[in-house]
């Protein structure tokens, strides 16, 4: 088994990952991702396993709305309009990071991983992939008030999956 960001992560995880970089290897794709509330795990996973490092390109930690906007191109009218946790900005997220690096495929998560404002919902978590001349795609997740870490190694799984997806598409 890799020894990959730390052994309190799923097995499921583990696999998911060596899954993920062995195949886009093969394909000779790239990889970037564009993180709020995992804060950079999925960027860590996914440069932590020997031999794979051409793989990644680079990650976009972007917990504040000024950061989504300044490093990934997105509207601070949008973010305002639609809420930094929401599919519009999930889906920015990603096209943005596609277009500041030079991955051919991209992963952004915005959610609450834990409490925060009284009308904000613990758990809910929005995704999207991104891939060089297709169809942006989302999903969105209500993992509950399961704790920030939780959420956060949930988020890791559902990551890894979308992409995945992108690449056998």
């Amino acid at each position: 088994m890799i020894e990959t960001l730390s052994a309190a992560l799923p097995d499921r995880i583990e696999r998911l990952t060596a899954t993920l970089l062995e195949r886009a290897d093969a394909a000779g794709v790239t990889l970037a991702t564009a993180e709020s509330c995992t804060g950079g795990m999925l960027a860590s996973l996914l440069t932590d396993v020997d031999g794979y490092g051409h793989v990644f390109d680079r990650g976009f930690v972007v917990y504040s709305e000024a950061a989504k906007c300044q490093l990934l191109g997105l509207a601070p009218e949008q973010v305002d309009r639609c809420g930094a946790v929401s599919r519009p900005v999930a889906v920015a997220m990603a096209e943005g990071a596609l277009a500041a690096s030079d991955a051919q495929i991209t992963l952004a998560v915005t959610g609450f991983a834990g409490p925060g404002a009284p009308d904000d919902e613990p758990g809910l978590v929005h995704f999207a992939c991104a891939r060089e001349g297709r169809k942006t795609g989302h999903r969105e997740e209500h993992f509950g008030d399961i704790g920030r870490g939780e959420v956060r190694v949930a988020c890791l799984g559902v990551a890894l999956e979308m992409m995945i997806a992108a690449l056998d598409a």
